[in-house]
């Protein structure tokens, strides 16, 4: 029976390389997989999945009004499909990870999914949110704080490295706009 999984962490833990990982490992075995990730994401690479490490791929673009069940299927019908992996899960919206859950049970999919747990501000993202309720498997994935301990926080930062606490939750960026931190630094660097 397939699976809904969460691979889930703060930025910089390797997400998206573990991701395009599992993709070469299924068509190194001949196994087809079809990608996605957000669509917000416009810095250079649009549209595709990379890492900090220099791998990357293509993939299709979900924004909230993608019905992925549906092209999933659709593709599935013309090439039948080992796995579906999700790259910055985080902004699925709840219907669509309800979608997701569908592909396991119903179509006997796995979907692999990864993103970020919480925000800038230590809030959950409703796609990480309904995947924690969700998916059959959860899997937290580690990195570093400065201080050598797990990182578990997404410190925003401005263009002088000092925090940022309130904004909208989502602004795209790497390493120029956020900091992993583990839970202690994270809040005092927001002097909480």
């Amino acid at each position: 029976m397939a699976k809904l999984y969460y691979y889930y962490a703060s930025m910089n833990a390797g997400k998206s390389s573990t991701l395009l990982q599992a993709a070469f490992n299924y068509g190194e075995r001949g196994m087809q997989v079809m990608l996605w990730t957000a669509a917000l994401d416009d810095r250079p690479g649009f549209g595709a999945i990379s890492s900090r490490i220099g791998l990357n791929s293509d993939a299709h673009r979900f924004d909230e009004n993608s019905n992925i069940h549906d092209a999933v299927l659709e593709e599935h019908r013309e090439t039948p499909l080992a796995c579906v992996l999700i790259d910055e899960a985080q902004f699925l919206t709840k219907d669509q990870v309800w979608q997701c859950a569908r592909l396991a049970d119903e179509q006997n999919i796995p979907v692999l999914a990864y993103g970020l747990r919480t925000d800038f501000q230590g809030e959950l993202f409703e796609g990480s949110a309904t995947l924690l309720a969700l998916a059959d498997s959860l899997v937290e994935l580690k990195a570093v704080c400065e201080c050598g301990k797990k990182a578990t926080m997404n410190l925003r930062i401005d263009e002088t490295g000092k925090a940022v606490s309130a904004g909208k939750q989502t602004e795209i960026g790497g390493n120029e706009r956020y900091i992993a931190l583990c839970r202690k630094h994270f809040m005092q660097r927001l002097g909480r």
